[in-house]
């Protein structure tokens, strides 16, 4: 590991002008290009004191063995030279946007003599034209089968049109109409050439010329009489139509827009494209990438629009990009569009209408992409072990750690104290191991008691269960050598709560948290459980009685999957902290009552209309509800006493006290809430259920 002071130039020796610079490590490898107004000015934020940087700068600067620059005029300049370089040089610690797959694209070859309309991949080459992408090869094959009937225009391969050229015999296209045939001379390479054009205006979205032209030819044929030819012009109409109806119109005013949105967590994101041609969705796109350098929400735009605008030009690049967030300044870029379009480009965020709407749901696929992005790599049986093993390498552990319990404690300013416990066995969520906790031991915010208190609880219940069911021994082998299980199962086969120890436990936090779930477990006597704790703001990997933390990869396999279980477990104890403070707001003197549960609570507002009249109620009158004895009236009414009486509403603009005759604020719900009970006599852990 570099330090970056023994290669930081001297002062005054960086000029303060725009230009490109470029880290280099010991083998001279360019593995970071950056673009800056002062040169000056943002080198010096690499050299300043380590702990001050973003743990992803601070992994560069330290990979790093050399820095170099080169001056340029202007921003515009810097920004183009900063993408030439990324290009070249792949720098590792650079965000670099990856299609997901390979989109295919609709290309006419106008660079050809006579032009060929096919499916296109890969590289784009100079004198093509490209319409799409598309999400299918399909999709442009059905819509060019429909145009060829109005632009006959040649999607045959060289071969097969020289030997049809050779023979003076067209292919089937030629003699079903779908060609024009000029390998047999049938239309000269001036007319096939004007062919391809209108096919190009037509996909470029200029459609409504060549439907009136074709209405008006079709009426002017059949006033002629000519009615086949008006009946074969009824169905090149018709066939348009169909085509234009393959991409919705989503903006009225046939705008001509690319939408980017994004999707993002603190290790990757996922870009979708949509490009609106005449107002129509004409292509669609995504990439997925790893955050390898630390870059806001206009970063990851600016890159986008550098990766999707690199290698075009002219119409290619459209008027209006509208995007989630503007890179900062937005002005260099917004320049740099201008200049590959050769006009006027708009780069801005919709605000509101029909642009913001589409922008609303370019941004679900975006997320849906994100999450399709995980499922694949959460799924993948190689990507999970690879992950324990790297895991396993990290903190130093005998094997691969198959269960792994997370811990993470949450609440509302000291309020409603609670954990979770979340379980991934083989690299996988095992939901119905999950359990939940209230914290019992004391009052008030202090998660590092909390972790203590909730670690200590469970591993006694392990121990607890471990002592009852007896160690296994050789006895308990089967035939097969095998464990005999069934004294860590229910009846019924299910395995029996806290039975099994993990191989590691991850709580959410750093060292305090660590160090509380180590000391747990040390004064249980277990030993053979490894401890680590996740902190989220850094994403640093912390090991007991360590002072410095484990640093992952950002790529690592092992860090994503340590946060998948360090984030599922947040979401499992902020859910059930949430629905725990929503039922003591609801909370009422009727929840005081001992044996009165949801069904009878239930009954008695049914039966008298609302707690107020209930209130007023007499004990033989609320005898009459079915399953209400005497005693229990009784508790209910001395439970009214007891409350606290509510305050009469005010009507706040005349002053007036307000007679609610249907008052239901003061406590029982109308229905139940679907959510267990948790109070002080309940017992202290229950089975977790997805929410």
């Amino acid at each position: 590991m570099a330090d970056p002071s023994s290669y930081r130039p001297k002062p005054g020796q960086i000029p303060d002008t725009p230009g490109v610079y470029r880290f280099r490590d010991e083998h001279r490898r360019v593995i970071y290009v950056g673009k800056a107004k002062s040169l000056r000015q943002r080198l010096a934020n690499y050299f300043q004191d380590l702990a001050n940087l973003h743990p992803r700068t601070r992994t560069m600067v330290t990979t790093a063995a050399s820095v170099e620059w080169t001056v340029v005029s202007t921003e515009v300049e810097a920004l183009q030279l900063e993408y030439s370089w990324i290009k070249e040089y792949d720098p590792r610690f650079n965000v670099k946007y990856r299609d997901d797959k390979s989109y295919p694209y609709l290309a006419v070859t106008m660079n050809e003599e006579f032009p060929r309309v096919q499916v296109m991949r890969g590289q784009k080459k100079k004198g093509v034209r490209y319409f799409g992408p598309y999400g299918h090869a399909w999709a442009i094959r059905d819509t060019v089968d429909l145009l060829l009937r109005v632009f006959p225009v040649r999607t045959c391969s060289a071969g097969v049109f020289k030997n049809a050229a050779r023979t003076g015999r067209p292919c089937l296209l030629g003699y079903i109409g779908k060609c024009s045939a000029p390998c047999v001379g049938r239309v000269t390479p001036e007319e096939h050439h004007e062919l391809a054009e209108e096919f190009c205006d037509f996909m470029a979205g200029r459609t409504g010329t060549y439907l009136r032209r074709l209405e008006k030819d079709m009426t002017a044929a059949a006033e002629e009489m000519e009615y086949e030819r008006a009946a074969r012009l009824r169905d090149d109409i018709e066939a348009l139509r169909k085509a234009m109806e393959k991409s919705a119109v989503v903006l009225a005013d046939a705008t001509d827009a690319d939408l980017i949105a994004l999707a993002e967590d603190e290790l990757e994101a996922a870009v979708q494209i949509f490009h609106v041609r005449g107002g129509r969705v004409r292509g669609q796109r995504g990439w997925v990438t790893d955050k390898v350098e630390a870059v806001t929400s206009g970063d990851l735009v600016e890159h986008a629009l550098q990766q999707l605008y690199g290698e075009e030009r002219g119409d290619a690049v459209p008027k209006e990009v509208l995007v989630p967030a503007l890179p900062d300044p937005v002005e260099p870029i917004q320049a740099w569009l201008t200049e590959r379009r050769g006009a006027n480009v708009s780069l801005r965020i919709p605000q509101r209408g029909d642009k913001k709407a589409l922008m609303e749901t370019v941004h679900r696929n975006a997320l849906q992409a994100l999450a399709l992005h995980k499922t694949k790599r959460a799924s993948d049986l190689t990507t999970r072990s690879r992950a324990l093993e790297e895991i396993a390498e990290a903190l130093d552990l005998d094997s691969a750690p198959l269960r792994i319990e997370c811990y993470d404690i949450s609440h509302l300013q000291g309020d409603d104290v609670v954990a979770s416990m979340v379980v991934f066995e083989d690299g996988l969520a095992r939901k119905s191991e999950y359990r939940r906790f209230q914290i019992k031991g004391f009052e008030g915010q202090d998660d590092v008691r909390s972790m203590h208190e909730v670690i200590t609880r469970r591993f006694k219940r392990y121990l607890a269960a471990q002592e009852k069911s007896g160690e296994w021994s050789d006895a308990e082998l089967d035939d097969d050598e095998n464990p005999v299980e069934s004294r860590l199962t229910e009846d019924d086969g299910r395995p029996k709560r806290f039975a099994y120890p993990p191989q590691l436990v991850v709580v959410d936090g750093g060292q305090p948290q660590v160090a509380a779930a180590k000391r747990a477990l040390d004064e249980l006597g277990i030993e053979d459980i490894a401890v680590c704790g996740l902190a989220k703001r850094l994403e640093e990997v912390w090991v007991p009685d360590e002072d410095d933390p484990v640093i992952l990869p950002r790529t690592s396999e092992g860090l994503y999957l340590l946060q998948r279980v360090r984030d599922e477990a947040h979401r499992f104890a902020i859910t059930y902290q949430r629905a725990k403070r929503a039922k003591r707001f609801r909370a009422g003197p009727l929840d005081d009552v001992q044996g009165l549960g949801d069904a009878r609570k239930q009954a008695l507002i049914k039966h008298f209309g609302s707690v107020k009249r209930l209130r007023s109620a007499t004990i033989d009158q609320i005898c009459e509800v079915p399953g209400i004895g005497r005693k229990t009236a009784e508790t209910i009414l001395a439970a009214f006493a007891q409350a606290a009486p509510v305050a009469p509403a005010v009507n706040t603009a005349t002053g007036e006290i307000m007679e609610d005759e249907e008052d239901t604020a003061d406590g029982a719900t109308d229905a139940p809430s679907g959510e267990e009970s948790v109070t002080a006599g309940a017992s202290e852990e229950r089975r977790g259920q997805e929410p």
